[in-house]
């Protein structure tokens, strides 16, 4: 009876631990099928899903109607996650870019107070992030399908200095640039 009682209660502890996601819808798209009887109506859903603190996913839904597309698209964004190291919480660690197809886009740090300048559907690939300061261009395709993915491509790149140091076998402080003190200034007296 005890070991029943712990499995149930194990059960409900897991859904009580698992984080809570935000999600944002970034584009839907209506296709037609044209039959005999006239035209039949579909939808495909593209949908950003995140924690808001370095966890991102993104994922495609079609359905007959728009609610299920919606949720078919969450459902694979929450499979499909990624995590990403972020500076302070708030930025990036480094510069980078990421390509997929024709897109290409470019993210850069930033220092606080700049905000998410970005446009659609890579802002919503940030804001779900829980990125505070960015900086960021698309080139090429703007199609948003390419823009997220190359964005998630780039974020994948992401390296955090203690994931480098572990790499190379090395400290976190030999990796990082040595900060110097305030320079002292000198008095002419002449």
């Amino acid at each position: 009876m005890a070991e029943r009682e712990n499995r149930r209660g194990r059960g409900r502890n897991r859904e009580e631990d698992a984080p809570e996601f935000a999600d944002r819808l970034v584009a839907i798209n209506r296709v037609s099928k044209t039959v005999k009887g006239g035209k039949r109506f579909g939808f495909a859903a593209l949908v950003v899903v995140g924690d808001q603190k370095g966890r991102v996913g993104f994922g495609k839904g079609k359905a007959k109607e728009v609610p299920e597309a919606i949720r078919k698209a969450t459902e694979q964004a929450k499979r499909q996650m990624i995590r990403v190291p972020l500076r302070e919480g708030r930025t990036l660690h480094h510069d980078i870019e990421g390509r997929h197809g024709a897109g290409k886009v470019v993210m850069r740090t930033a220092p606080e107070g700049t905000g998410i300048i970005a446009g659609g559907p890579m802002r919503a690939v940030f804001e779900m992030l829980g990125i505070k300061d960015v900086v960021s261009k698309s080139i090429g395709s703007q199609n948003p399908y390419n823009m997220i993915r190359a964005t998630i491509d780039g974020l994948q790149k992401e390296a955090s200095p203690r994931s480098i140091a572990a790499r190379r076998g090395k400290k976190v402080s030999d990796i990082l640039p040595k900060r110097d003190e305030a320079p002292v200034e000198e008095t002419a007296d002449a």
